[in-house]
């Protein structure tokens, strides 16, 4: 399996220029209290290839995961990868490195 960590500042940097379409794979209730402006949901417990990649195409960005911890996200790059997908990269310290150093939140 591949794994490709990103820190805060290229996620921002990503997602300021548009080149990075963030997935949150935490669950609805997580993603509903707050998330990353610009990020987009897509629950690990429920997670589906069919739509993950359905999303993927229609947004042409590159696709980065993100959770609460940096712990989801690598199980999430490995069902990706597991089902054929190319998504590698996710965003190591997550929603809780974002919300500590005072970033943005949407809720």
């Amino acid at each position: 399996m591949k794994v490709v960590d990103l820190d805060r500042e290229t996620v921002k940097q990503g997602l300021a220029n548009g080149s990075l379409l963030l997935i949150d794979v935490r669950e609805d209730h997580e993603f509903a209290r707050g998330h990353i402006p610009g990020s987009v949901s897509h629950p690990l417990s429920t997670f589906d290839a069919a739509a993950l990649k359905a999303l993927i195409e229609a947004d042409g960005r590159r696709p980065v995961f993100s959770c609460a911890s940096g712990v989801r996200s690598i199980h999430a790059i490995a069902a990706a990868q597991q089902s054929g997908l190319d998504v590698s990269e996710h965003y190591a310290g997550a929603f809780k490195d974002w919300y500590a150093a005072g970033e943005p939140v949407e809720a």
